[in-house]
């Protein structure tokens, strides 16, 4: 443990993930290391606002409290609601992002299970909203989000993120106000793209400017497109799918129909997809099962909305404090995505997601309230506690499952939800077949 004032700055075992020497060093770096050793050191302050991410539902005193409930024997002072604002604006945003910048990646090597298909890291790009405190200063940068029953009652920011789908990490993120457009900021993403990925995203993004800049990172790509979006054929290939050009891009276009079988019935839908794995030895189905791992980027945004967040608006009241509460928030996911991948790299058939973030999450409050695993031993464990309860809780390996959609009806589409939450019975074991479709093409 440090010595006294800086004491408190910890996060319990995810300190090893962000270790004293790394956050010293941004601190370093963006020119936000204190002039004098006060109540609240700069160190300090970044470990707060990391702990504030771990736990979202409480105050900056009661996390305060927290902190520093494990430091027996050591007189720590109690500082007030206004000295922990005034610690949070001295040091600004700077320091958090460079931290980020030091954490962000794919957290995984070659050999770990369910990350990379054909030698590709299998990533996914998409993205989502949270809701602000309504202040004046949030209203001047984020609005209000709109809709047919009033919109929400918090103005919205908008996230984009590339995701390791593997391992749910982040590899990077960006965000701000909800007045552009999710690709607008995907072009924000672009600079870490490279050879040797695969990025799976939806209709959205299925524009020519942004297709073509990602083919000039040397990234491939899948992309939905709409089922009748006119693709002139330039050549064709065995198994139904065919080439073709968007912009300067020459793409293989795959139309399957995938049908999902359960014992209440059978349910089809056309997917018509375009990917530069142009390769004839790599068959459309598999491209087409691929596809379902974009799923895993919607299950990361469920992590730290839900399971992290609890649902709840984020704290700060100026678009300053919503920065760096977001990229806190970003870089205590991450850790904790960190520590289920160094739990399984002893068990090499282990796919990172069977471990619980649910489990890991509550293991590292469990080891911050305690100030436990701090620094570690000589002999160094990358499985620790948090890892453990990983391992020792880990979800059954994944079956293909489904659930009814919510038929159109003339109601809130909330209450719809609602009900759908309410009495929805267990989800069926699904039978799913992909069946490629040879198309005539234009």
């Amino acid at each position: 443990m440090a010595g006294r004032r800086f004491a408190p700055g910890h996060v319990g075992e995810l300190t090893r993930i962000v270790p004293f020497e790394m956050v010293d060093a941004v601190l370093a770096d963006t020119g936000t290391v204190e002039s004098r050793v006060r109540l609240l050191p700069s160190r300090v302050v970044v470990y707060l606002l990391l702990a504030a991410a771990l736990f979202a539902d409480l105050g900056y005193g009661q996390v305060w409290s927290r902190m520093i409930s494990g430091l027996d024997g050591l007189r720590i002072g109690f500082p007030c609601a206004s000295a922990l604002a005034g610690a949070r604006r001295r040091i600004g945003v700077a320091p958090l992002r460079a931290l980020f910048d030091l954490v962000r990646g794919p957290a995984a090597g070659v050999a770990t299970a369910g990350v990379y298909w054909h030698g590709r890291l299998v990533t996914a790009v998409d993205g989502t909203s949270m809701c602000c405190p309504e202040s004046i200063a949030n209203l001047a940068v984020f609005r209000r989000g709109g809709g047919n029953h009033g919109g929400t009652g918090y103005p919205m920011l908008r996230m984009l993120a590339l995701v390791a789908c593997g391992t749910r990490t982040i590899i990077d993120a960006t965000f701000g106000t909800d007045r552009v457009g999710e690709t607008r900021y995907a072009h924000d993403l672009l600079a870490v793209l490279r050879a040797g990925m695969i990025v799976l995203v939806d209709r959205n993004f299925a524009v020519a400017a942004w297709i073509t800049a990602v083919a000039d990172t040397g990234a491939d790509m899948l992309i939905r497109v709409k089922s009748n979006r006119k693709l002139p054929v330039v050549g064709r290939l065995r198994d139904g799918s065919y080439l073709s050009m968007i912009g300067p891009v020459r793409v293989r276009v795959i139309t399957a129909q995938i049908t999902i079988t359960t014992s209440a019935g059978s349910r089809s839908e056309a997917y018509r997809l375009i990917t530069t794995i142009l390769d004839p030895g790599i068959p459309a189905a598999r491209i087409v099962e691929l596809y379902h791992e974009r799923w895993e980027i919607e299950t990361a945004f469920l992590e730290m909305k839900s399971t992290i967040l609890g649902g709840r608006v984020l704290r700060a009241r100026t678009p300053q404090g919503i920065e760096q509460e977001m990229y806190s928030l970003l870089i205590a996911y991450q850790a904790l995505r960190i520590a289920i991948v160094d739990a399984g790299l002893a068990h090499r058939d282990l796919d990172p997601d069977r471990g619980s973030f649910t489990v890991a999450l509550n293991a590292a409050r469990e080891q911050l309230v305690l100030a436990a695993g701090v620094i570690a031993d000589t002999v160094i464990d990358l499985v620790g506690k948090i890892g453990s309860s990983v391992l020792d809780h880990l979800m059954p390996t994944r079956r293909t499952r489904t659930n009814p959609r919510v038929v159109k009806r003339a109601i809130s589409k909330f209450v719809a939800s609602a009900t759908k939450r309410r009495h929805r019975g267990p989800s069926r074991t699904a039978m799913i077949s992909i069946n490629i479709l040879t198309t005539a093409g234009t």
